[in-house]
């Protein structure tokens, strides 16, 4: 196989679910455009795959596509070239894929890129490819290292890095070793993919291939990895981004204790901390602490109210004295003066919450 300048390198951009798990943050935004440390979700997948020299991306879009196009445009503003393929009906993963290869450009020898829309990842996508292209791979897939692996099915492989089996959830995996959702493939795979209908690459492509004898490589390491699907899984992607514990080049500002968008205002009384950001003309008053937390554009915290490791929507309102912690307010929700909402409480768009409706604990 012919060696390809990243900056040549094509990539498949997958952003076609609809989140449920993050509802009601969904309801109205597809989860790769959710603000995530001050700028969209995917905005820092595209500055990153930029700086490896990808410069033309297909997004395989579904839910809310033409969100991605407003969002996006062109991709100019990114320096990428951006192309968009809506699928009518779900394909699934591989279906997705196949649908979006229409859009490419690249031969059936080069190597391509496939993204997934939700995953937060530092591993070196240069390397991935790198030695994707000199195995002369079918598929080169990122593997990471989980404590758990049983949540999630693992994937083992031999001593030269061969892919050997997908394995379902399992009490008693053989590796911690787990699909990281960042594949290459070589174009000409991709077009062996069935068209027009529901393809899983997890348990029909790879499986498929391993067992015709294609091979199938893992690239495995221990770097900064999150799957943001769920609500305290987005609040830390968002956290460490503006902690500097994953570098992204779409942070808009140094890292630090928090990011305040333009218009932010924060009363000198108050604290923020923890990786927390505030966003455009967001007003947090006097007394209020706010730590690890995502508070959208146009959203008020009252006076002495507590925020912690929380999402409170675009124009929401936190009433004085209330406690948050580990929870999701909806776009719009008034939260009443002396509620207590914990352990993964959500609130949906526009509820309002009338004083003390919601307590954990008796004291107010």
């Amino acid at each position: 196989m012919a060696e390809t300048p990243l900056s040549d390198l094509e990539a498949i951009l997958l952003v076609g679910g609809q989140g449920t798990r993050l509802r009601p943050l969904t309801l109205g935004t597809p989860k790769p455009l959710l603000p995530t440390a001050g700028v969209p979700f995917l905005a820092h997948q595209l500055a990153r795959a930029r700086s490896f020299g990808v410069g033309r991306i297909v997004f395989a879009t579904s839910y809310r596509a033409e969100m991605f196009s407003e969002a996006f445009g062109d991709g100019s503003a990114f320096g990428l070239s951006i192309e968009y393929m809506t699928e009518e009906t779900p394909l699934g993963t591989g279906g997705a894929i196949r649908n979006a290869a229409e859009a490419l450009t690249c031969g059936p020898d080069a190597p391509v890129l496939v993204l997934n829309g939700d995953i937060l990842s530092g591993h070196d996508i240069g390397e991935q490819v790198a030695r994707h292209v000199s195995r002369g791979a079918a598929v080169t897939l990122h593997l990471t290292e989980v404590d758990d692996p049983s949540r999630f099915g693992c994937v083992p492989t031999d001593e030269e890095g061969r892919v050997t089996a997908f394995l379902e959830k399992t009490p008693n995996p053989v590796t911690n070793l787990i699909n990281a959702g960042c594949y290459v493939f070589t174009r000409s795979v991709i077009d062996s993919i069935p068209a027009g209908r529901v393809v899983s690459v997890e348990r029909e492509t790879f499986p498929g291939l391993i067992e015709d004898g294609a091979l199938v490589l893992g690239y495995a390491d221990a770097s900064y990895w999150l799957d943001v699907g769920t609500p305290a899984a987005f609040v830390k992607g968002s956290r460490d981004l503006v902690l500097g514990r994953l570098a992204s080049p779409a942070l808009p500002g140094p890292p630090g204790d928090f990011l305040a968008l333009p218009g932010a205002m924060i009363s000198p009384e108050a604290k923020v901390s923890g990786g927390s950001v505030v966003g455009a003309r967001a007003v947090v008053e006097s007394g209020a602490r706010i730590t690890g937390s995502v508070l959208g554009d146009d959203c008020v915290v009252h006076a002495d109210a507590e925020v912690v490791d929380s999402v409170v929507g675009i124009g929401a309102r936190v009433s004085s004295g209330t406690v948050l912690r580990d929870v999701v307010i909806g776009d719009g929700a008034v939260v009443g003066a002396g509620n207590e909402l914990l352990a993964g409480s959500r609130v949906w768009p526009g509820v309002v919450l009338p004083e003390c409706a919601v307590r954990f604990s008796s004291d107010v």
